[in-house]
């Protein structure tokens, strides 16, 4: 479990898309955010490559691991990390605003066999929506 949430973690986050983090996961892995901004997506297929769209207008985002935890009782794997970036790229809900974020996050990876069935993220998308200028 662990060796695949790092894995599936970093294809995540650095904007692999669908593509990088497929071989990780259950075709049918669903995901869940109590956030507006991703209310919408309940796959972690659309997560995936919400996160890989995110990079364009924030090229340089990146993030700083805290803390990894796995819980094999409960077939789950913890990250909690801070995505750092600036509104530099096109795309967004506008032009660039130059303006950065530094938002806390945690996935919560709950595992089917060797594979992610499940993901949770948790994120305070206002605050980090209003870093950027974008709300």
């Amino acid at each position: 479990m662990e060796q695949t949430a790092r894995a599936f973690f970093e294809a995540c986050e650095t904007g692999g898309g669908w593509d990088a983090c497929k071989p990780y996961c259950h075709d049918t892995a669903s995901f869940a955010c109590q956030a507006d901004a991703l209310a919408e997506t309940v796959t972690l297929e659309g997560y995936a490559d919400w996160m890989k769209g995110l990079l364009g207008p924030i090229p340089d985002g990146r993030y700083e691991l805290r803390a990894f935890a796995v819980d094999p009782a409960r077939s789950t794997v913890v990250a909690a990390a801070v995505f750092h970036g600036t509104h530099t790229g096109a795309g967004g809900p506008g032009a660039p605003t130059g303006r950065s974020v530094q938002t806390d996050y945690a996935y919560v990876m709950r595992f089917d066999g060797d594979r992610i069935a499940h993901m949770t993220k948790i994120w305070n998308d206002a605050q980090a929506l209003r870093q950027l200028g974008w709300a």
